[in-house]
């Protein structure tokens, strides 16, 4: 193939639609903590849940975020490549990640072509033709968020109803055989109490899916963003776990998986 050929080609590849065009809140490089290995992660914009805690507050609105044509996301995934050795690759987070998951399938296809290891962090709200074509073909790993084990516990927490939604797509990747991580945030007063954690290891002791679950420290990073947009931080009087608790906790969970990270 000449090289005025592959340029028009990758002219062509560049046409926007909305096939190929992600929105996206940020990207970081070099990241440890979104998946195995060096990760380089993309911030997608948009989000139908408003958790309480939420660090990334100004990735909730869907009208928002910068255009991004998926071939220049690719590229820069590319020029990370080498630093992604055996366990590394490219984590899409938020947001919610598969609110754009039409055009997700044909980034993460060619993250695969390039032989790149893909990774979903999502709250499992999205479950329909898109999400499983992308599920089902092109996330070699999913990380999901697991809110809270009761229905009034969730709609407290992120706002909106419904938390079996999440249960669902855990239950489709289930039955897929393909790998996930679980994610839970421990916050003090709230998600923390054992019997929560108990049910949330009791609902899923017997998946064979499931790599590990992360437990994820309660913090307030965020909540200078909040004060930017003018919203309320409703949990201001919340404090931070101690040791004893963060232990305590993979304590009981450990009791049903494979493994426990605190991260």
């Amino acid at each position: 193939m000449s090289f005025l050929f592959r340029c028009l080609i990758k002219k062509i590849k560049r046409i926007k639609t909305t096939e190929n065009i992600l929105r996206i809140h940020s990207i970081e490089s070099f990241g440890t903590h979104d998946g195995p290995g060096v990760r380089f992660i993309v911030f997608l914009q948009g989000c139908k849940l408003k958790c309480l805690y939420c660090h990334n507050p100004d990735a909730i609105d869907t009208t928002g975020g910068t255009s991004y044509h998926i071939e220049e996301l690719v590229e820069m995934a590319l020029k990370m490549k080498s630093y992604f050795g055996k366990k590394g690759g490219v984590t899409v987070s938020g947001g919610e990640p598969l609110l754009q998951s039409k055009a997700l399938i044909p980034f993460f296809k060619r993250l695969k072509e390039e032989g790149i290891h893909t990774n979903i962090d999502t709250n499992g709200r999205i479950l329909n033709h898109f999400s499983k074509a992308l599920l089902d073909d092109y996330a070699d790993l999913i990380m999901l968020d697991i809110k809270h084990m009761t229905e009034s516990g969730y709609v407290a927490l992120t706002g909106m109803p419904h938390n079996e939604i999440a249960f669902n797509l855990a239950k489709y990747r289930e039955d897929s055989g393909k790998k996930m991580w679980l994610r839970y945030v421990l916050i003090p007063g709230i998600t923390d109490d054992s019997k929560l954690l108990h049910a949330m290891g009791m609902h899923f002791k017997d998946y064979n899916t499931i790599e590990k679950i992360e437990i994820q420290p309660y913090h307030k990073l965020g909540i200078h963003k909040w004060d930017t947009l003018g919203w309320d931080y409703q949990l201001k009087d919340a404090r931070e776990n101690t040791e004893e608790e963060l232990q305590a906790a993979s304590d009981i969970l450990k009791k049903y998986f494979k493994e426990v990270k605190i991260n």
